[in-house]
């Protein structure tokens, strides 16, 4: 059994590094890596590499989270984009986005690691 100290620094590590978070995909934009009803795994806080899946958010959609292609590293944020162009609002249009943790892992309905390009 753990005492009260070991389990508060338990929960006060999960919330620095960012407790993995379920990510339902929703729409095409991703397609083929993604489709809409996919379930994914974001790991907020961890690093974020280019070319790897990105849970993101724009400055000017401040409540709406993507998953998105983390492209290009732009001080401290990231060209974020789309792996179906034509189906993808991404930093093209919005500007770069904050990247808020890696998407390494398909849950559903193909569970799988998904890797960077």
């Amino acid at each position: 059994m753990r005492s009260a100290r070991e389990l508060l620094v338990t929960v006060v590590i999960a919330l620095v590094r960012g407790c993995p978070r379920r990510v339902l995909v929703r729409g095409g934009s991703m397609v083929p890596t993604l489709r809409d009803g996919d379930v994914v795994l974001a790991r907020p806080g961890a690093t974020v590499r280019p070319g790897e899946l990105a849970l993101v958010r724009w400055a000017s959609r401040p409540g709406q989270l993507s998953v998105k292609r983390a492209a290009l590293p732009l001080d401290g944020e990231w060209f974020a984009v789309g792996d179906a162009p034509a189906a993808s609002t991404d930093s093209r249009t919005l500007g770069p986005a904050e990247a808020l943790g890696p998407v390494r892992w398909r849950l559903w309905p193909r569970p799988g690691r998904l890797r960077a390009r």
